[in-house]
């Protein structure tokens, strides 16, 4: 296991992170994503402990509230070590009836920070995220009540999820301008099949040094080997119950025929290809990896171990390559003359 800082902060998290969204389902969508109860998920925490995951994500909506809940006292009855395990957890989503029970002001983040706390046992937050926009309050008012939180020492570090990049460089801004605590991260969908935040995102990650959390890295099992053109799942699988996030399947089924063939040269599964993949991407920070069984978990585990060669990551940079869109065409045939001679003064 690798670790890696977080953004420019010096955090170090592993490169795979327990994800925890199949803990605590008991009705409607979380039980589609998961149903794992106390012991079930407590097994899963110890073995990601036990390979080298330092890092754990979880957030105050998933199961409503009991994800936070398991992960808590998984980690108060493995008798982890406080300091050796990174804590991340979100606020956003709706967490009651009232009309100020959701969203990103700083009443509901101040709310939500304290039920965090008392449901996870914990008397901080090493990453505490925005979990996604809120056109309703203003991008200032969330910056100062996350900074209030990390001067209070109920949070160690801030990051946010689901952000176009124009927002988070406007709170990035925000912060340098008065002096805040700023973003150190952002939690974004990313798969081989699925590489859009590569248009905008990744270069505002790279510019302004945010570190990237993938979430949904195997597209929400579409990636998992399980599935293709002629493969359409099993009945009890996620992706035939729950299809999220959104995918365009011809492009996903050329990237499953281009990572079997690679799979089998290196005796691996395909999701340890896809897995890989996104490990081998330098803006990568951690990858988020969820599980329902223990053996689901090894095999993503075993991805760590898989390094993909040059001739691999050519073909399926590829078969998964964006269409060429503006202004991106432009800067290419722009630039062309300026890189030259970047490449020349060997700065490129």
């Amino acid at each position: 296991m690798r670790y890696h800082p977080l953004g420019r902060t010096g955090l170090f998290v592993s490169e795979l992170c327990l994800g925890t969204m199949t803990f605590g389902g008991s009705g409607g969508m979380w039980a589609q994503i998961g149903e794992l109860q106390q012991a079930e998920a407590e097994r899963l925490v110890g073995q990601a402990i036990d390979a080298g995951i330092n890092f754990i994500d979880t957030a105050d909506v998933y199961a409503g509230g009991a994800s936070e809940q398991i992960t808590g006292q998984a980690l108060r009855n493995l008798k982890v070590p406080r300091e050796r395990v990174v804590v991340a957890t979100k606020v956003f989503g709706e967490t009651g009836p009232g009309a100020n029970e959701r969203g990103n002001s700083r009443g509901h983040i101040q709310d939500g920070v304290k039920a965090s706390l008392k449901r996870l046992q914990l008397d901080h937050i090493d990453l505490y995220q925005i979990h996604g926009f809120d056109p309703a309050t203003p991008i200032e008012e969330t910056v100062r009540a996350l900074d209030q939180l990390v001067r209070q020492g109920h949070v160690r570090y801030v990051g946010v999820s689901n952000w176009a990049a124009w927002q988070i460089v406007k709170a990035l801004g925000v912060a340098e301008r008065l002096g805040l605590s700023r973003f150190e991260s952002l939690q974004a969908y990313y798969t081989v099949a699925g590489r859009d935040l590569e248009r905008e995102l990744v270069p505002m990650l790279a510019s302004e040094g945010l570190g990237l959390m993938v979430w949904s890295p195997l597209a929400g099992g579409l990636l998992s080997g399980k599935f293709g053109r002629d493969q359409p799942g099993e009945a009890g699988d996620r992706r035939t119950k729950f299809d999220f996030p959104p995918v365009q399947r011809e492009r996903a089924w050329d990237c499953v025929d281009a990572m079997r063939p690679i799979a089998q040269a290196h005796g691996v599964s395909v999701a340890q290809i896809a897995l890989a993949w996104l490990l081998h991407q330098p803006q990568v920070s951690s990858v988020i990896v969820g599980a329902k069984r223990p053996e689901q978990l090894a095999d993503n585990l075993a991805a760590t171990q898989v390094a993909l060669s040059a001739a691999d990551l050519a073909a399926l940079d590829a078969v998964s390559r964006l269409p060429a869109e503006y202004p991106g065409w432009m800067f290419e045939r722009q630039g062309e003359f300026r890189r030259k001679q970047l490449q020349q003064a060997g700065r490129a």
